[in-house]
């Protein structure tokens, strides 16, 4: 099942979709996106193109292009546990995304002390889960770092958890 952090990212891309915003879903994990889990969480996948890199530069290289097209509301940079872009690459994604009035939200997977991206990052969250119930999960997003408002805010759901989630 989908961990926190895909569940937040999930969540996220169904209230673009509900806005009529296109999103783009760039993975470079071999074992992360999974259809089910997205389905569950009410994504449109008939209306959510998947790409899945073979590397983190290439990961990288096709966001920039999805970017570039201006065609996206949201584009989802998915990395493996402990990658960093390079900070040229990151500069690149930030002004594009910035240019053309789109969402780059880069899902990592990191311990809460290890350091961020970089300083171009405006958001820096962590995601957690906890099982109240039977197929049922409390999930708590925490703000470590906000350039548009103070960090340390909180923001609490409790969802059902996809099939097969213990």
């Amino acid at each position: 099942g989908a961990g926190p952090v895909l569940t937040v990212a999930l969540v996220l891309v169904r209230e673009c979709q509900a806005q009529g915003e296109p999103v783009v879903w760039v993975t470079a994990r071999h074992d992360s996106f999974y259809p089910p889990d997205a389905a569950a969480a009410g994504v449109a996948l008939e209306a959510l193109p998947v790409v899945r890199a073979i590397a983190r530069q290439t990961a990288g290289r096709a966001a920039g292009h999805l970017l570039r097209s201006g065609a996206f509301g949201l584009v989802v940079l998915e990395l493996p546990a402990g990658v960093l872009l390079p900070q040229p690459l990151l500069a690149r994604l930030s002004r594009t995304a910035a240019l053309h009035e789109t969402a780059l939200l880069v899902l990592t997977q990191k311990a809460d002390d290890t350091p961020s991206q970089g300083s171009l990052v405006s958001l820096r969250a962590v995601a957690t889960r906890e099982r109240l119930a039977e197929g049922q999960w409390q999930i708590e997003v925490t703000a470590l770092k906000d350039k548009r408002r103070a960090p340390g805010w909180r923001h609490q759901e409790v969802r059902g958890g996809p099939p097969g989630l213990c």
